[in-house]
Formats: structure tokens, C-alpha cells, sequence
């Protein structure tokens, strides 16, 4: 499989695109007001402990506070899951049930502790932490106060494993623990001692800032997006490398000739005067990701929706024109859409819970297909997942790692009128609660005259015709109403101003979320 990297960074973001065949399967997005934060450790302090949810909130200095569940706690779970994450056989118990229970006992708010970002803030949850530290390099990764060593289980000559124990076991340092991780692969011991040495540097320079940092706040920030994917993704099985920033150019070569040399010949600078990602065919991918809905080669699409609890994906034949055997045509489309969902989920960075729909399926078998594709397609994300088998109502049910917002939610915001849902009141029903206020303004308090100010396009639908929708409804109320328009208020919002209380009286006879003023 032909693997790329393409690299486009302009002055307010860095986007890094993985190509697999010339396919784009994942894209990575960096702003610098938003910087990424998973990796670095900061210095928090205990605000509460609430053991009827298992975890503690610590202030790290930000305006939310950082979650921390007891399974992250020192030798809990965010351990496993990174031995997990590289495919590591650890040659020791670590005894991380004690330890955890030892943790726990001893978490007191006021409390000062190193926490690590394992999960970006995602809507208004603020970030998850762990107090299991570990700093990866090019080829090692340092495990502070623990002692096993690891090594990746994509490596799988016997051998090599042997060699890269003894290796690690060597120059391991006393109270730390090491993961070789798949990079590591063949390399010689003094390019895993000059890895280590690397790390271990800023390790002291992390417990120097600790000490000498003053209540909560950043301890050591974690490489930026583009160094990150160099060190973790750029290995030899990538055939290239092309990036269309001369500094950032410069930047990797000096980083790849330090740690990979044998890479260098793969880094190219992009000069050509088409956009970078216009010239691999990337940027019209990524207007299709952002999109609810995705057309499948030979007829079929796809919905995707997000809601708070999941997301939902909706499996259509639309205008695939198969056989007249409802059932070869229904798998056909299913069998593409789980390639597509697979590829999608990726690119759009998708997790949490994921329901599937697929069009429904009499067949056992059928299913059992779909449902193994799916976990074959699913083999080449590095994120973590877990699939359920298709059930009688055609659903499949799995979930994938959130560590950060949705693809989605970097490019879009909710859109202030609707506020996400896509829906807003029909015109009647803005209508039908004007009339509702000034029905009950006008029998609480006997007033005649008000100024209301509505939305332009509510203005217009209120005037029109021959017999104004405003004029009946100042006749029924007796009423005079002096109608004036402003372009920045949503379409269910108004203001109601009392001439003769000389004030603004809107909230005052508001009754539920229509017609509210912002």
C-alpha cells in the first residue's frame, strides 16, 4: 500500500493529510489560538473529589477544570491503554491495582499533582488528564515512576523482541519504565541510547519547571501537530513527504537527519503555484467530509448526523439500479457503505457511541459479511475501536476513541440561528407568538401604542398583502403597533418597546424560548 504525507501551512493553520493510494484517509488541523494539548503536563490542584462518579476535577489553570477518573489514576488504566495503543508485551506486573487504590486514598482536594492531557476539551467538557506520565520520543517511550520494560507487538521477529529487552533493560534507568516502540525496530543501542537521552532531558527540564512553578499550570507543552506526526507517522513504510512551507521544510529535515537519516531522501518541498492540496485532488475530499451526506461509486449514499448521546449513519440504495433481488442489491450497497463508513470515520475523526444503519438484510450470512468487512476496513485506524454484530433491525453498534473534536467542529460552528438543530420557527409560529404577547401585554395592562422591532424578513411577511397580517392583528387587540425592522435579530426574536412606560418591555411578558430577545 502506497503511503504519503502532505503538509500545507499558511499563517493561521497547519493541515497534515494521511494518503493511502492516493486516497485521503486522515487529516490533522492545527490553529495557533488553538494549539493541540494532548501530551503535555501541567501542574494541577485537587478541586474536588467525587467518588459517587469515580473521579476528581483539578484546576490546571485553565477556565475549565481538568477530569480526572480514578482509572487514570498512576498504574490505572491510562496505562494499559498505552501498551494497548503500541501493541506492547510488558515483561512485568506493575501492580497497578494497589498502586491505584494507594492513589485514590490519598487524593485530596487542595492536593498538588502532574496530571498529562489524554483527551482534548470537547464542547464544554473540559480536557481528561492522567496522572500515569509518559513521554514518547522518535523510538522509545519514557514511563516516569514505574519499571517494565515494553515492546511493540508489530514487531514480530523473535529476535528482535529478545534484542530490543535486552537492550532497553540496559539503559533503563532506575524508577522508570521503557516502551520500545515499533520505529525501534533494528536500530542499534546507541540510537535508542540517544533517543532516551533526548527524553530523559526533558523529563529534568519538566521536574525543574514543577518545582519551581507557582499553583496550577502548564509544566511541559507537548510537540505542536506537525512535529508530532513526523515523530509518530513519517517511518519507512511512508513513501513520501511533501510540504509547501520552506521553514517548516527546513525544520523537518534537520529533525529526520537528527533521529532517521535514511528518511531525508523522502521530505520534498513543495514550489509549484497550484495549491498543495488542490494538486493532490485533497481539498475537494475535505468538502465531502464536512458534508451530511456521501454518494457511494455505482449509486447508494450515506447521512451522517451528530447528536450529543452519538452519531447516526443512515445507509440509502438512492439510485443504485442493481439486480431485482432486493436482497444481492441490499448487501452490494451495504458491502460499499461499510469500505466508505470505515474511511470516513477515520477522516472525520468521529467517536463516542456510532450507530449504523444498514439497509436491512433477511440473510444471516449477508450480515456476518458486512459485519467482518467492516472490521477488516476498520484494521488500519490507529485509533481504538470495537464493533457489535448487525442486529435483526439492521443496526450495528460500535464505538471509537474521542481524543479530540470531530473534524467538523474545527471548520464549522453551530450557526447562531438555529443553534445547531438546522430548524427554525416557520413564519406562523412567530407570528401566532407576537399575536400571543400582545394579547397578553394589552389585557395586563390596558396600554394602545407600541413599537415593535422584528427581523427584516418577519417585517416583510407582516406588511404584505392587502390586508396586512399586522393590520388584523392590531385590529383584534385594538392596538397601534409602529413596525421598524433590524437585520440583527434572529428570526423568532423581537423587541417591544412600552411608549407610554417609556422602557423596553419584552421579557417582561415572555413567556418560553420563542420570541426570546438575543
Amino acid at each position: 500500500m502506497k503511503q504519503d504525507i502532505i503538509i500545507n501551512a499558511t499563517t493561521s493553520e497547519t493541515r497534515i493529510a494521511l494518503l493511502e493510494d492516493d486516497r485521503l484517509m486522515e487529516l490533522f488541523v492545527e490553529h495557533p489560538e488553538s494549539e493541540r494539548t494532548v501530551g503535555s503536563l501541567y501542574k494541577g490542584v485537587v478541586r474536588k473529589v467525587m467518588e459517587g462518579i469515580s473521579a476528581a476535577f483539578v484546576d490546571i489553570g485553565w477556565s475549565q477544570d481538568a477530569f480526572l477518573h480514578f482509572s487514570d489514576l498512576g498504574g490505572g488504566n491510562d496505562l494499559a491503554k498505552l501498551l494497548q495503543a503500541e501493541g506492547i508485551e510488558h515483561s512485568q506486573n506493575t501492580g497497578g491495582t494497589q498502586k491505584r487504590r494507594w492513589e485514590v486514598s490519598n487524593l485530596k482536594v487542595g492536593k498538588e499533582i502532574l496530571v498529562q492531557v489524554i483527551k482534548e476539551p470537547i464542547g464544554h467538557k473540559g480536557p481528561r488528564v492522567s496522572s500515569q506520565v509518559s513521554l514518547p520520543g522518535r523510538f522509545l517511550v519514557l514511563v516516569p515512576n514505574d519499571s517494565f520494560i515494553g515492546v511493540s507487538r508489530k514487531i514480530t521477529g523473535f529476535k528482535e523482541k529478545k534484542r530490543l529487552r535486552a537492550i532497553t533493560s540496559n539503559i533503563c534507568a532506575r524508577g522508570f519504565g521503557i516502551i520500545a516502540r515499533t520505529q525501534a525496530e533494528t536500530k542499534s543501542e546507541e540510537v535508542l541510547t540517544a533517543d532516551l537521552k533526548r527524553i530523559m532531558k526533558t523529563w529534568h527540564r519538566a521536574e525543574k519547571t514543577l518545582q519551581n512553578l507557582k499553583g496550577p499550570g502548564l509544566v511541559y507543552r507537548d510537540l505542536s501537530m506537525a512535529s508530532s506526526v513526523i515523530r509518530d507517522l513519517f517511518t519507512p513504510e511512508v513513501d513520501g513527504l511533501v510540504v509547501d512551507s520552506r521553514q517548516l521544510y527546513r525544520e523537518i529535515r534537520s529533525y529526520v537527519e537528527d533521529v532517521s537519516p535514511g528518511l531525508e531522501s523522502k521530505i520534498n518541498l513543495y514550489t509549484k503555484r497550484t495549491p498543495i492540496f488542490d494538486d493532490f485532488g485533497i481539498e475537494p475530499e475535505i468538502e465531502k467530509s464536512l458534508s451530511r451526506k456521501i454518494w457511494l461509486n455505482g449509486g447508494g449514499y450515506i447521512y451522517f448526523d451528530h447528536t450529543e448521546a452519538l452519531v447516526a449513519v443512515d445507509v440509502n440504495s438512492g439510485r443504485f439500479a442493481g439486480k431485482k433481488d432486493h436482497e444481492e442489491n441490499a448487501f452490494k450497497v451495504n458491502l460499499r457503505a461499510a469500505r466508505e463508513i470505515s474511511r470516513q470515520l477515520r477522516l472525520r475523526d468521529m467517536g463516542g457511541i456510532i450507530v449504523i444503519d444498514f439497509i436491512d438484510m433477511a440473510d444471516e450470512k449477508n450480515r456476518k459479511t458486512i459485519f467482518d468487512e467492516m472490521r477488516r476496513a476498520m484494521r488500519l485506524d490507529r485509533a481504538k475501536w470495537d464493533i457489535g454484530p448487525i442486529s435483526p433491525f439492521g443496526l450495528m453498534e460500535m464505538t471509537r476513541q474521542r481524543v479530540r473534536p470531530a473534524l467538523l467542529y474545527t471548520f464549522r460552528e453551530p450557526c447562531p440561528n438555529c443553534e445547531g438543530t438546522g430548524l427554525v420557527p416557520s413564519m406562523e409560529t412567530v407570528v401566532t407568538t407576537l399575536e400571543r404577547w400582545i394579547k397578553r401585554f394589552t389585557s395586563k395592562t390596558r396600554e394602545r401604542r407600541l413599537e415593535l422591532t422584528v427581523n427584516p424578513k418577519v417585517k416583510e411577511y407582516l406588511t404584505g398583502g392587502l390586508q396586512s397580517r399586522i393590520a388584523r392583528i392590531m385590529w383584534a387587540n385594538r392596538v397601534f403597533v409602529n413596525l421598524n425592522a433590524d437585520e440583527s435579530l434572529k428570526i423568532d426574536g423581537f423587541h417591544v418597546y412600552s411608549q407610554k412606560q417609556k422602557k423596553e418591555v419584552t421579557s417582561e411578558y415572555m413567556v418560553g424560548s420563542i420570541g426570546k430577545k438575543d
